[in-house]
């Protein structure tokens, strides 16, 4: 447990907005390692990613024993903070989802991630609930001790809420700073891509801002000077490597050949990945 409240301390400061934090999404250890390996100062964890590898859809609709089983996997195999993305928290209740982040501290996380958008099309938990499961999630760190980095993730943009982009930035900033006031240290609104929008965000909160990454999303260097101060690949990378197993698939059902089959990892430097301790 010091070794954890150590990382969670080290997490915390990568928070600070000196600079941006990048964090890629593993889905299992093998990937988990190659990210720490890659040189990046934490790893996240990708709900998509992880639910697939286990064979479900994403959406809480993956065990939460089996999500935990992966997380600790992918925890355990890397010496750099992890933080995982455990949806709307696998909760009906707030004490369910203090329960839940309990459960992911003893599996050796040291942040999560709590959304507020419900697992049905275009609906958004009411704004008192949803702050009232991030304070869950905060007392339950507490009670263990661990200074958890609770990412709160707001889906305003993503289901695309209300008549107009003001509107959409005014709920944006009234939901932030109700789960700021609870206990929450990051603000996610994924679906945020434009610049302008994210430098008035910043400026409204005065606080951590987690952006997702996609294409056409301003660079690294660009988002830092708008003062993001956390970007998230979140299933990116796992769709990127299931699109290579598609192409590699298709084209040797289709052409006979194996030059498809030509990777920059091998089968001696994986296996190298997980043997070292």
């Amino acid at each position: 447990m010091d070794e954890q409240i150590r990382k969670a301390r080290a997490f915390q400061q990568m928070h600070d907005r000196s600079s941006i934090l990048v964090l890629p999404n593993a889905w299992d250890a093998v990937t988990a390692r190659i990210f720490a390996r890659s040189g990046y100062r934490a790893v996240a964890t990708t709900s998509g990613g992880v639910a697939w590898s286990l064979g479900y859809p994403d959406g809480e609709r993956a065990p939460l024993e089996e999500v935990l089983s992966a997380t600790a996997r992918i925890a355990h195999a890397v010496d750099v903070p992890v933080t995982a993305d455990l949806e709307t928290g696998y909760g009906s209740t707030p004490g369910e989802v203090g329960d839940t982040v309990r459960a992911a501290i003893q599996a050796g996380v040291v942040g999560v991630n709590i959304e507020d958008g419900l697992h049905r099309p275009g609906a958004l938990r009411e704004i008192d609930a949803a702050a009232e499961r991030i304070a869950a999630a905060r007392e339950a760190a507490s009670a263990l001790g661990v200074p958890l980095v609770i990412n709160a993730r707001t889906d305003t943009y993503m289901l695309k809420y209300g008549a107009s982009d003001a509107e959409r930035l005014e709920e944006t900033v009234r939901r932030a700073k109700a789960y700021l006031a609870v206990g929450a240290d990051c603000i996610y609104p994924i679906g945020l891509a434009d610049a302008t929008v994210l430098e008035a965000l910043v400026k409204a909160l005065d606080a951590p801002i987690n952006v997702g990454a996609r294409p056409g999303l301003p660079a690294v260097a660009e988002l830092e000077r708008l003062g993001v101060a956390r970007l998230s690949t979140a299933t990116r990378f796992a769709t990127l490597a299931l699109s290579a197993v598609e192409r590699a698939a298709r084209e040797l059902r289709s052409s006979g050949r194996f030059e498809c089959l030509d990777a920059s990892l091998t089968h001696p430097e994986v296996q190298r990945l997980l043997e070292q301790s």
